[in-house]
């Protein structure tokens, strides 16, 4: 017997509700007469897009523009370096979550190869997990290599809390957590980046595990400010198409607003508790680097001075060569949603799953994962 959770989630998948707003969208396109191009920003959605085909149910009404991702796409190759040259210490046993272990540095080598010639670099399921290991290895330092968007910074802050509450001396964290609202500003107000080029975006689905963090309160500025129309949308496929509908509907009628298809799950202010325990741990850099966007001012996190004694950064002393990307991968083109992830001469056969050599084929939520999972016979034209 479905459990109840089964039946409600196979409702967002059900032939005859798709059918029903597929024919709404064709509806409203016949009435706009053009294509609408929509960021999705986060890779659940474009994972959801590719897997359910719905980029080609809708083909010639919308044009799906992959944004940044995930967290791991958009972590800069320099922080990777810097993971790296930790995980080489004798002394440190570096963790991290499963995809950020698979990034190549600008070596060509990741922290699984680190691991392979001897480092002690830990996969990690929670952040907490550290603790335990920092617990049975006093005599080593312990590294968490943080990484997320609003959806696991709440978690870094639970775990800095208590190793301050433990009285560790042996645990510290590199934070890597990134804002998205000052991502989606930054794409919008540069449009066209020299020797990358130019994205025209419509509008926005917005993320969906973001905004149950951070609601949807921060993005009515977008919406107000440069007149994008943004609905934050659930990972099922009629979540994106019913969030789609809602966006040319807006477009149809010259508005431009806020929308929230996820309520089931997203409320206008977030959760409060969460935001205040991030907001007790952490504060904003001035810059911070995106790969594929460049520097973006006030859009990440570090530590606050309170919590400073577990900061990596500040207790390690490391000092790194400028990075290197390789010279053929396109990985920033395709996070800044300027090109496919099929347009890239590496992607299928060079770079692989199996043989990443950029974060969008990393990342289980990355552009060239997603297309080479659901679209691999695609061709660029």
């Amino acid at each position: 017997m479905k459990s109840t959770e089964s039946f409600v989630f196979e409702a967002f998948k059900e032939k005859n509700r798709v059918r029903n707003i597929t024919d709404k969208i064709k509806n409203l396109a016949e009435k706009l007469g053009k294509t609408v191009n929509i960021m999705e920003f986060c890779g659940g959605h474009t994972h959801a897009i590719m897997k359910y085909g719905i980029d080609q149910l809708l083909e010639g009404i919308v044009r799906f523009v992959h944004g940044p991702g995930c967290p791991v796409c958009v972590m800069p190759m320099q922080r990777i370096d810097l993971a790296i040259e930790l995980a080489r210490r004798d002394d440190v046993i570096l963790c991290s979550y499963g995809d950020l272990l698979r990034v190549p540095g600008s070596r060509r080598k990741s922290l699984l190869d680190i691991r392979a010639e001897g480092g002690d670099v830990r996969m990690v399921y929670s952040c907490l997990d550290t603790l335990k290991i920092a617990r049975e290895n006093l005599d080593r330092k312990v590294v968490f290599f943080a990484i997320g968007f609003e959806t696991t910074t709440p978690q870094t802050a639970v775990l800095i809390k208590k190793a301050k509450e433990l009285g560790l001396k042996n645990l510290f964290v590199v934070s890597n957590h990134v804002i998205t609202p000052a991502a989606i500003q930054h794409i919008l107000n540069a449009p066209e980046i020299r020797d990358i080029g130019k994205v025209d975006i419509d509008a926005f689905i917005g993320p969906g595990h973001v905004s149950v963090i951070i609601g949807t309160k921060p993005y009515h500025y977008f919406a107000e400010e440069f007149q994008k129309p943004v609905v934050i949308s659930g990972f099922e496929p009629l979540d994106v198409l019913k969030a789609v509908y809602l966006i040319l509907k807006q477009i149809k009628e010259n508005r431009a607003e806020v929308e929230n298809e996820y309520t089931r799950f997203v409320t206008y202010n977030g959760n409060e508790k969460a935001q205040r325990l991030v907001a007790e741990v952490f504060e904003l850099r001035k810059t911070f680097e995106w790969r594929g966007l460049g520097i973006i001012p006030y859009s990440s996190l570090k530590i606050k001075k309170d919590y400073e004694a577990f900061d990596a950064e500040k207790f390690f002393d490391v000092k790194l060569p400028q990075p290197k990307e390789h010279p053929a991968c396109i990985c920033g083109k395709v996070i800044r949603g300027v090109a496919k992830p099929v347009d890239c001469k590496l992607f299928g056969t060079v770079c692989t799953p199996s043989n990443p050599l950029g974060s969008c084929m990393v990342s289980s939520e990355g552009a060239c994962a997603a297309y080479y999972k659901y679209r691999r016979g695609l061709v660029s034209v």
